[in-house]
């Protein structure tokens, strides 16, 4: 296809709309994502430090006795 403008072009033919919300959409999620990503594993790792803490408490206690 060839455009003869900048707004033929970001109207694609009468389907821009669909054709720019669904970039829109993709770049949001490949935005979003990592930092989801990155919240999920820094509570992950909290999660098991504050166990294996749990635990070596558990384990003095269990000496100490």
């Amino acid at each position: 296809m060839q455009w003869q403008s900048l707004s033929e072009f970001l109207a694609m033919g009468g389907r821009g709309q669909f054709v720019w919300a669904a970039f829109g959409t993709m770049a949001l999620v490949m935005l979003v994502e990592p930092l989801l990503a990155r919240r999920r594993h820094r509570a992950a790792r909290t999660a098991i430090a504050e166990r294996m803490a749990d635990e070596a408490a558990a384990r003095q206690a269990g000496d100490a006795q």
